[in-house]
């Protein structure tokens, strides 16, 4: 039998081909300097099922606050789009950060976000919450790269081995910290806290709710005092969760009275930070 001898024009489109290939394979994108999707401060404990199909992780708050209710924040910037699964995931949000990379935030109780927006890191997207096929409120977070699901890393430091139930490992996020938030630094308020136009109570505006929530700033104001000593004179500028009518709610002064963790006259946020003077 004679040899059978592939023509000149198939070998060098073969080549072509190969070459091409190589050029546009390119290395793979480095992950973005992903941070804790929960606010600054505060604690989490984590755990891994193992039925979860990616390399998922759920977190619950375990430094004394409510884990329902509490912000949950961009990992690192990119685009931000919503989608609702009842029977699965819930109203959930992922963001796209380019080059392959993406987040996964599960079973949030509203979003904080339109569909579409570009969002900084530290940027609140949504709510924790329990919805969809959820027992109890958690964020369920993952690290995908290429659609595959990439062990958790956060500040370039892996949660790896997993446990698989809660307790036996936490993480304190320094996510939108002062310096890397946008200006806003994360507090607790132990009450509804009524906001004012001014650092005094003459001008109401709305209503921040107690929880976790961000301030910008403080000014030195009217004195708040309750009936077993506490005070505090320091207002926290913020924007307000509900607004009257005819009223502005941006911008708006509460007292750091409400605040959490810190005694009279102080107004700190959750990492320690002193706020700054407006």
């Amino acid at each position: 039998m004679r040899a059978r001898i592939t023509p000149l024009g198939t070998l060098l489109a073969l080549v072509a081909g190969l070459l091409t290939a190589l050029v546009t394979a390119g290395p793979a994108q480095a992950a973005p300097l992903f941070k804790a999707p929960f606010p600054c401060g505060q604690t989490w404990t984590y755990s891994h099922h193992s039925a979860e199909v990616r390399q998922a992780l759920d977190f619950v708050r375990s430094d004394g606050g409510t884990t329902a209710g509490t912000p949950v924040l961009a990992s690192a910037s990119g685009t931000a789009y919503r989608y609702d699964q009842p029977t699965g995931a819930g109203q959930y949000i992922v963001i796209d950060h380019g080059g392959g990379w993406k987040t996964y935030y599960f079973h949030l109780s509203a979003y904080s976000v339109a569909d579409g927006a570009q969002v900084s890191q530290g940027r609140q997207i949504g709510v924790t919450g329990s919805t969809g096929n959820s027992s109890g409120a958690h964020i369920h977070y993952e690290q995908l790269y290429n659609g595959v699901g990439q062990t958790i890393v956060i500040n370039g430091v892996s949660l790896a081995p997993y446990p698989s139930s809660y307790g036996s490992k936490s993480l304190t996020s320094d996510n939108g910290c002062s310096g890397g938030g946008g200006g806003k630094y994360w507090v607790d308020t132990f009450a509804n806290a009524t906001g004012y136009a001014q650092a005094n109570t003459n001008d109401p505006q709305g209503v921040l709710n107690a929880g976790t929530n961000y301030v910008y700033c403080k000014v030195w104001g009217a004195e708040v005092r309750d009936g077993s000593g506490n005070y505090n004179h320091w207002w926290l500028r913020t924007d307000l969760d509900t607004v009257y009518a005819g009223k502005n709610g941006y911008g708006a002064y509460v007292s750091a009275y409400y605040l959490s963790r810190w005694g009279n006259d102080e107004a700190r946020d959750n990492n320690g930070t002193v706020i700054p003077n407006c």
